[in-house]
This record gives C-alpha cells, structure tokens and sequence, in this order.
C-alpha cells in the first residue's frame, strides 16, 4: 500500500471504531469524548498504534474548525423558548462565572502550586468553560430529565461559555508575551469582540434563512453543502471584523433552529452527523498528541488542580454568578457539579504550546489530565448526583415539535400502543418491524423510564409506545400486532 492508501484506512477504521465505541461509551455512562481520546492515545506513539504526531500548530487548527461547526450544531439544537427564560442566568454563568473560575484556579496554582501568576492564570483561563456535549451524552443515555429549566440552562451555558474562556485565554497569552501592556486595555476588546460576534452571527442566522427559503437549488443535497459553507463565513467574517468568531456561529445556530425554513429536519440531522465527525476526529487527534508517560509526570499537581476546580472554583462561580437569581439551592449544587471540562480546553491547551512560552508542555499536560478527570469522575456521578439532589423528573415526556410531526404524516396523532410479552416483536429491534412509512414511533415508556427510540432500540414486553400515525395506519399496526400474539 502506498502512503496515502495506509493513511485513508487508517482514518476510516478509526472513525469506526469511534462510532462503535460511542455505543459502547453509551450503555457504561462513559462520556463519549473520553472514548475518543482513548483510541487517539492507543493510536499514538506510546500505544498500539505507535503513530508519531507532535503538531500543536495543526492540532489548534483542526480544533478551530471543529469546534465552529460543533457550537453551530449546538446552536441549531436549541430551544429558544426554552433557553429565554434563563437567559439572564444563563449569561451569568456564561461571563462572570468562567471569569471567577479563572481568578480561583489562578490563585490557587500560583500561591499553593508555586506557578507565576499569569502561568496560573492561564491555566484558569483553559479550563474555565464546561462542555455541553459530555453532560447530555450521559443525560441521555441514561434517560435522566431534569425538572424545571435546568437543562436548557445547563446547555446554554455550555454553548455560550466558550468565547469568554477562548478572550481570557488569548488574553493571558498576549500579556505574558508583552508584559509592558496594562489588563485594563483589554476590557474594550471584551466588550467589541462580543458586540460584533452578536451582530455578525444575529444577521448571519437571518440572512441564512432568507437564503434557505429564497433560494432554488436543483438538488436537495446541495441545501446542506450551503449550510457548510454558512458555517465558515459566519466565522472568518467574524474573526476579519476581529469579533468572536466562536460567538457568532452559535448564535446564527441559534437564529436559524428556530426559524422556519425549507429542509430544516434534514440540516439538522446533517450537522449532529458533522458535529459528532468533528468531535471524533478532534479528540482523535488530541488523544494522538498526548504522550501518555508526561500525564504521569504531572499526576499529583493534575489531582489538586481537578479537586480544586471541582470542589472549590466551580462552585464558588455558580453560586456567585447566580446569588440574586431564585434558583434552588439543589438546582445550584447540580450545575456546580455538571461542570465538566471538555473539547474547548483542550484545544486551548495548544494555545500555550504554539505561542511558544515556557511551561507550555507542563500546562498542555495539566489540562489533559483535569479534562480527562473531570469527565471521567465527575460525568460517571452526575446521575447519582441528580438522583441524591432530586432534582430528575422522572414524569418528562420527549415529544417531537408539532411541525416535524406534521413532515411525517400531516394527519397523524400520537397514541398509546401496549406490547404484549407473548408478542413475537419483542427482543427485535425497531428497524426490523417494518413498520409503515407514514407511521412514527416517537417514545417509548419502559417501567420507570422513558427511552427515545433509535433503529437499534429493542422492542421488550410491556414497553408502551408512544405513536404517531392516522387512524388507518395505526389499526394495521394493531393488527400486526395482534397477529403477532397469535402466532406466537
């Protein structure tokens, strides 16, 4: 094979086993990203793959690609209705609450763990902002809901904490390199590189939908490749008018998942596709960057680090950031604790390493090893921890909005089907039953649990579907069903 064939199968079974091990990552409670980073670091140098890769440059660049595409994605999957109520707090956290992360675990390296100051700082700085896509991983294979509005904080705040962390980072690094220059004079940059992204991103989710729905393309596929492109020039126009790029294409996410235009189901479902390659080949390549034995050099100070933004920084930011709001004192120790570091300070942990500063290898080792910690202690706990706190409600019903319903079967309605244990479906999974075209199987109730079906779902006895058909369709099914009893 020459070298670019090993390279193209190379990539091809990694994505695979990605894919296969999200599964996997899934049933155990495992944040996925922890498996990505997992086959990155058996592929590298120090694993089985032995695969020498030492690129921080590459690594930040690939990193600022996916993530533009992973918060568009994130944006385009929020519920603005859900999000406006807490919007306030929200933002709170999303500002003052990576601000106060950052001053905590600042001061700490720097008095307890002997770092200079802006060393300290900057390492704040990386791992301030959490990581929305490892929370409802776990939330979702797990099938907890949370009461009230706690999960469209906690996704806002994930989605939207990111420039705040990605400013301070920059920041830091620009003061370390000119330490002639006052702090002071950043506050302005802040506050323009904010205005802009909002701007920017506003006008690009709008002008996006006018697109969508003025446009006539000849092919239904080149709907999706438009809204590629979308993506990065929300962002380098961003970045050209020297905005928050990051900040931009979230929000255009924002403005356009909740407009209404042509083939909206369809880009949606594209970019979870392409945010889930991103976050895969993102992680891979971190996990290809790390050498595992400096993670072990760094161990006792990385423990401290992680206990101290756990126990100590993150919740000191929530319940600073949210004193004057009337969240509950629970509700405030589960977003303390669903603070898990992920895919931003990571990337940011190259940052150090392409500037060129001292310590960078130090500081890129010690956020590897507080991301990998947090996700990895923190997301195994936080079912129990929604459980302890009772703040999980066991009652919530997912049903699809009233318009994508409608795309399926416009006379439809959603009702209750029983599965008998004698039925002969049970134990087959969804994709098998051959169920008709113009009916849906929207939810699943199963004893106290509450399942959103895949085509991988497995039918069991008693589970109660919840399904969307019109009156025909729906007794053609029932009578499926019923013969299925009687032939078993």
């Amino acid at each position: 094979m020459t070298t670019v064939e090993l390279f193209l199968l190379g990539t091809a079974v990694l994505l695979f086993l990605c894919v296969f091990a999200s599964k996997v990552s899934g049933k155990l409670g495992i944040p996925t990203l922890v498996v990505f980073l997992g086959i990155g670091i058996l592929a590298g140098s120090e694993g089985l793959g032995g695969i020498y890769f030492d690129n921080a440059y590459y690594a930040q660049s690939l990193g600022i690609f996916a993530l533009a595409y992973i918060l568009f994605s994130g944006g385009l999957d929020t519920n603005w209705k859900e999000v406006r109520p807490i919007l306030l707090p929200g933002s709170l956290l999303a500002t003052l609450g990576v601000f106060i992360t950052c001053i905590l675990v600042g001061l700490f390296n720097h008095y307890v763990l002997d770092f200079t100051l802006l060393e300290g700082m900057l390492i704040g700085a990386i791992i301030s902002s959490t990581d929305a896509g490892a929370v409802f991983t776990i939330l979702r294979s797990k099938s907890i809901h949370l009461k009230g509005n706690l999960k469209p904080l906690l996704e806002f705040e994930s989605g939207s904490n990111d420039p705040m962390a990605v400013f301070l980072t920059t920041t830091i690094l620009s003061l370390m390199q000119n330490p002639e220059t006052s702090p002071l004079s950043f506050i302005g940059v802040l506050v323009s590189q904010m205005i802009i992204g909002l701007c920017i991103g506003y006008g690009g989710g709008r002008l996006s939908t006018i697109l969508f729905n003025k446009i006539k393309l000849e092919f239904d596929g080149l709907y999706a490749v438009m809204s590629l492109a979308i993506v990065i020039l929300v962002y380098a126009i961003t970045q050209a008018f020297k905005g928050n790029g990051f900040l931009a294409v979230y929000v255009a996410g924002v403005v356009l998942g909740n407009s209404k235009f042509v083939h909206k189901k369809s880009i949606s479902l594209f970019h979870d596709g392409i945010s889930w390659l991103m976050q895969s080949t993102l992680f891979i390549t971190l996990g290809l960057l790390l050498f595992p034995s400096k993670i072990i050099e760094v161990t006792s100070t990385g423990v401290m680090i992680a206990a101290f933004l756990m126990i100590v920084a993150r919740p000191a930011s929530v319940f600073i950031s949210l004193a004057f709001n009337k969240i509950s004192f629970r509700d405030k120790l589960l977003i303390s604790w669903v603070g898990l570091r992920g895919s931003v300070p990571v990337v940011m942990a190259t940052f150090p390493l392409v500037a060129g500063i001292g310590q960078a290898d130090l500081i890129f080792n010690l956020v590897f090893f507080v991301a990998l910690t947090s996700l990895i202690f923190q997301g195994s706990f936080i079912p129990f921890a929604a459980k302890l706190l009772k703040v999980e409600d066991t009652k919530e019903l997912i049903v699809p909005a009233q318009e994508d319903l409608t795309e399926v079967n416009p006379h439809a309605r959603i009702s209750h089907v029983t599965i008998s244990e004698e039925s002969n479906i049970v134990g087959k999974s969804i994709i098998d039953l051959k169920i008709p075209e113009d009916m849906l199987i929207v939810l699943i109730e199963r004893e106290d649990k509450t399942i959103v079906p895949r085509g991988s779902t497995q039918i069991r006895g008693n589970d109660k579907l919840h399904v969307m058909a019109d009156e025909s369709t729906l007794n053609q099914f029932k009578m499926k069903l019923l013969k299925s009893v009687q032939e078993a």
